[in-house]
């Protein structure tokens, strides 16, 4: 993949072009790989991406994907999945945690990639302060909630454009790191897909833990 400028402002429109949404505009797996490597920056902590997960939509679109919010179509909650690449999608996980996914696809078409950790690599203490002072480093942003709490992120920051530079939480894309490819974590649906990558080696990694109301491996989607 070519080196790219990682951010140019758009005359008179505050977008950030060059490295821009476009190139999201593909299909989740290859969204996903492209958000590995890539830094996000919100309230004053900045974090590279080391785990994502892909998500796809409707039975009768282009990325079928029983696992995903997008999966019945269209509703007030996962509008963002259904929107322009690029845009934040947060929601709440067992009513608790708070977790950011962005927006992938063509306009119109539903798919998102799930951010499940990142390095802090900017920021830290401000994201210790949010996070906990006992809280290792590598573990300040290892799992989807944690990236979200230690980076400030909010249900309020849902549908923002991540590539506006006047939004509060903004992506850089730049060249992706190489990824290793498994199944994704705690979905009961098209629990063998292996759309979560991780940078490997990486200490901030999640763990992987398989749903226990998922079948058994090999016998889904």
């Amino acid at each position: 993949m070519n080196n790219l400028p990682i951010a140019t402002l758009c005359q008179g429109s505050g977008r950030i072009c060059g490295v821009s949404a476009a190139r999201l505009a593909v299909d989740p797996l290859a969204a996903a790989h492209l958000l590995l490597g890539a830094t996000l920056s919100c309230r004053a902590v900045s974090a590279m991406i080391v785990e994502v997960e892909a998500y796809g939509g409707v039975p009768d679109g282009p990325w079928p994907d029983r696992a995903a919010h997008s999966d019945r179509g269209p509703t007030g909650r996962n509008a963002v999945m259904f929107g322009p690449p690029g845009h934040l999608y947060t929601y709440r996980s067992y009513g608790m945690h708070i977790c950011a996914n962005v927006a992938c696809g063509p306009d119109g078409t539903a798919a998102a990639v799930l951010l499940r950790a990142a390095v802090i690599d900017g920021g830290e203490q401000v994201a210790r302060t949010r996070r906990g002072d006992a809280v290792p480093g590598v573990a300040l942003a290892r799992g989807p909630g944690n990236l979200c709490s230690a980076l400030g992120i909010t249900m309020a920051d849902n549908g923002i454009d991540l590539f506006d530079a006047r939004s509060p939480v903004q992506l850089r894309l730049g060249e992706p790191l190489a990824g290793q490819a498994g199944p994704r974590v705690g979905v009961s649906q098209a629990a063998d897909r292996p759309w979560r990558l991780w940078v490997p080696g990486r200490p901030e990694v999640s763990a992987y833990r398989r749903s226990p109301r998922a079948p058994a491996p090999g016998a889904g989607d």
